[in-house]
């Protein structure tokens, strides 16, 4: 059974940084493409970013290009999610996945593992 477990969210200010971390259970953990999603109360799950098995590929949602940089670390079966210049509409609960597809991809449906969530929120 896999399962994704998801830290470093809490409260920050406008402006400020955070690191999320997932860890994955598993050995298979660098085969996957792995994805952050997040979703903010009364709206639908978003994807965030996502990154290929080694690394090499990754995709952003326009709203967060520039500034969240996705990362893996296959050693220690740990996805990685650096967070700067964060916005109040950044605030949401965040949840990394594992995706069924070959390369990153932002639709839900690709995704069949997910974590129990990690809140960030930022405040103005």
């Amino acid at each position: 059974q896999v399962q994704l477990v998801e830290s470093g969210g809490g409260l920050v200010q406008a402006g400020g940084s955070l690191r999320l971390s997932c860890a994955a259970s598993g050995r298979s953990f660098s085969n996957y493409v792995m994805g952050w999603f997040r979703q903010a109360p009364g709206k639908e799950r978003e994807f965030v970013a996502a990154i290929s098995w080694s690394g090499g590929s990754t995709l952003y949602a326009d709203s967060v290009k520039g500034r969240f940089t996705i990362s893996r670390d296959n050693a220690k079966n740990t996805l990685y999610l650096q967070m700067n210049n964060l916005k109040p509409e950044d605030t949401a609960v965040y949840y990394c996945a594992r995706s069924v597809a070959a390369a990153p991809l932002a639709a839900t449906r690709y995704y069949n593992y997910w974590g129990q969530g990690t809140q960030v929120t930022v405040s103005s």
